[in-house]
């Protein structure tokens, strides 16, 4: 058995801006980009035609967003901006550790997780009370491309892991997207049927660890 965990809402809390828009119109502004003055409305039109559950980067979109309304920009500025405006503090959940712990004992594990946001996952890593170096692969929808609950993303988890992915277990908060492991035969473990306690313990017991 192997195990992947979704990061954002079912290892950590991470602060994330109210109104994402705002927050990047402000490091945009901050890094000499004249931001438009129907800027909610841009940001939130569709700029790339991408097929469904396909990850678009958000310096991406926000580049393209710009673009539309004919504002330029120097450099890496956007990505900076982007970056930044998600920049947060971390909490690491109650369960997490000894979540993370049982599923080790089990097999491999795995970070899923769903970002569009370049270096958030790693940053979000650091700050995290775990250490990163005990999952066997992080895999992000940034990086391979596919958001969850696409069947893409967990079958190159599994693969990361060296399982088939009927062999894999993901655990998630949100049965939209953590859901999907279903679709390729896998198992969900969901946090609004359980908490992450009573999943550490279900993972505890798979190996033997559980109390007699």
């Amino acid at each position: 058995m192997a195990v992947s965990f979704d990061l954002f809402g079912t290892l950590v809390t991470a602060d994330r801006p109210a109104d994402p828009a705002a927050a990047i119109a402000a490091e945009l502004e901050g890094r000499g980009v004249s931001v438009p003055d129907d800027w909610g409305d841009a940001y939130v039109e569709r700029h790339v035609d991408a097929p469904e559950n396909a990850e678009v980067p958000l310096p991406a979109h926000v580049a393209h967003a710009l673009a539309s309304r004919g504002v330029d920009w120097e450099e890496n500025a956007v990505r900076r901006a982007v970056v930044a405006a998600f920049d947060s503090d971390v909490e690491t959940n109650p369960g997490a550790l000894e979540a993370i712990e049982a599923a080790d004992a089990a097999g491999p594990i795995a970070i899923c997780s769903n970002c569009s946001v370049p270096e958030l996952v790693a940053r979000t890593l650091v700050r995290a009370e775990f250490d990163r170096r005990r999952f066997d692969a992080i895999v992000t929808s940034i990086g391979c491309g596919w958001r969850k609950p696409a069947p893409d993303i967990f079958e190159l988890t599994a693969a990361e892991l060296g399982v088939e992915p009927v062999d894999l277990v993901h655990v998630g908060d949100d049965p939209r997207t953590d859901g999907g492991i279903e679709r390729v035969g896998g198992t969900a473990m969901l946090l609004e049927e359980r908490p992450l306690r009573s999943i550490a313990t279900e993972l505890s017991t798979e190996t033997g660890g559980g109390e007699p």
